[in-house]
């Protein structure tokens, strides 16, 4: 009995979150581990099309680099990068899109098909979704985004959208993005409530590696400074401040190798990643 009741403590806990999110737009960074152990991607996939049913409008941006860098190998090539981004050659644009339209995009759309019925998935250069140019010549076809439309989804919100990170340059060719910068684009765009991000950590965690709950913009330039941000977290980071600071509500970094990751984060009153607001 006790352990009925827990559970229903659970349900109340989480009723004026459901209450002030049914009817808002949520965007998911899906990467990390949890896209490629199959527990933690049913258990993110099963969060989200939870959100779905109890009305919360949600936009999917989904990585892929260990299964690119793996496709890269079968072919010969070795994968390079410089300060992070892929140096992406005509070739290597060609396995980009096979591999994240042809391999992950559909294997991500199949499980939310699983559990939702509705979902649909596209790169971001169909549609006209993402529009983008070249970020520097000597990573070849990576890309920065000019603008993001997402007119096309206005009579979709019964659907989850599921988004591969692909530009299109004013050419008609595709441009590698980076999927957090995708995201927190489309988060902007698409004016979102909250942008989730998942990576393979708890989130920030200042010098004595305790996880930071709550950052503010203020504090962001601070902590880079003092060197409580480094690595790839930076960019995390600074990506998000700047996303609230264009509109986004609030921005969560969280580890997506936790079972049930957003729904504690979002439906809990302590959550358990850092959020940005």
């Amino acid at each position: 009995m006790e352990r009925l009741i827990a559970k229903a403590d659970i349900l109340i806990e989480a009723l004026p979150y459901i209450r002030k999110f049914s009817g808002k737009t949520f965007v998911v960074k899906f990467g990390g581990k949890a896209m490629l152990e199959a527990s933690f991607k049913e258990s993110v996939v099963e969060d989200i099309a939870l959100l779905k049913y109890i009305g919360v409008n949600t936009l999917v941006v989904h990585g892929g680099g260990p299964e690119i860098s793996a496709a890269m190998k079968k072919t010969g090539i070795e994968p390079k990068f410089v300060n992070g981004l892929r140096v992406t050659d005509k070739e290597t644009m060609r396995i980009v899109e096979e591999v994240l339209m042809g391999k992950v995009n559909k294997e991500i759309v199949l499980l939310f098909k699983k559990h939702h019925g509705k979902a649909e998935g596209f790169s971001g250069k169909e549609h006209g979704l993402i529009k983008a140019r070249q970020l520097a010549p000597e990573l070849g076809f990576v890309g920065e985004i000019e603008s993001v439309d997402l007119s096309f989804l206005k009579d979709k919100n019964d659907y989850i959208h599921v988004i591969a990170p692909i530009g299109r340059g004013k050419n008609g060719e595709s441009y590698n993005i980076n999927a957090d910068d995708a995201a927190a684009e489309i988060a902007i765009a698409a004016k979102a409530e909250k942008l989730l991000i998942l990576t393979d950590v708890n989130g920030v965690l200042d010098s004595d590696r305790k996880l930071l709950p709550t950052i503010h913009l203020a504090e962001v330039t601070k902590l880079v400074k003092d060197g409580v941000l480094a690595g790839g977290m930076i960019p995390k980071v600074t990506g998000a401040a700047s996303a609230v600071k264009r509109g986004v509500k609030k921005v969560h970094i969280i580890n997506g190798n936790i079972k049930h990751s957003l729904l504690l984060e979002i439906f809990t009153d302590k959550g358990i990643g850092t959020e940005i607001l």
